[in-house]
């Protein structure tokens, strides 16, 4: 973690996702770090989760990547939950390498925060890329997404 973050941003970003997020739960996703700047999330092996080739399904995949997304939209946006919500607009996964085992997603956001803030004070809806790394541990990519999120301002 960063120096600029609190030690217990981590427990409580992942105690957020895991209460509101059912599949956190179900997929037993870890939290490895979680930050304003870079959130990364780990799926580990588990048999229940494998497809047709013996690794992690594709939709397990995918939900590690797009949390991993929505971990970092919390750590960086938390601050303006009181009058904006993050949604996801659309996601695009491509899927590089055969997963095998334990995979990890590094999520980092493709705007600077302050941006994305600056236009929510302006009235406007922002929207913003997050990019995601999917990796297995011998850090091959086995995958690589984009979510792109907005702060939809409340009423």
């Amino acid at each position: 973690m960063t120096d600029t973050t609190p030690a217990d941003n981590l427990p409580s970003i992942a105690e957020l996702l895991a209460d509101t997020v059912p599949m956190v739960r179900t997929l037993n996703l870890e939290f490895l770090e979680c930050t304003g700047e870079r959130a990364v999330l780990r799926l580990p092996d588990q048999a229940a989760y494998h497809n047709h080739l013996g690794g992690p399904h594709a939709g397990a995949m995918f939900t590690l990547a797009e949390s991993a997304s929505g971990a970092i939209v919390l750590s960086a946006f938390g601050e303006q939950l009181g009058r904006a919500v993050p949604l996801a607009v659309s996601a695009e996964i491509a899927y590089r390498k055969l997963a095998k085992g334990p995979v990890t997603a590094t999520a980092e956001l493709g705007r600077p925060a302050a941006d994305v803030v600056a236009e929510l004070d302006r009235g406007l809806r922002p929207e913003f890329p997050v990019t995601i790394t999917i990796t297995r541990e011998d850090g091959a990519v086995t995958g690589e997404m984009t979510v792109l999120w907005t702060l939809r301002p409340n009423n």
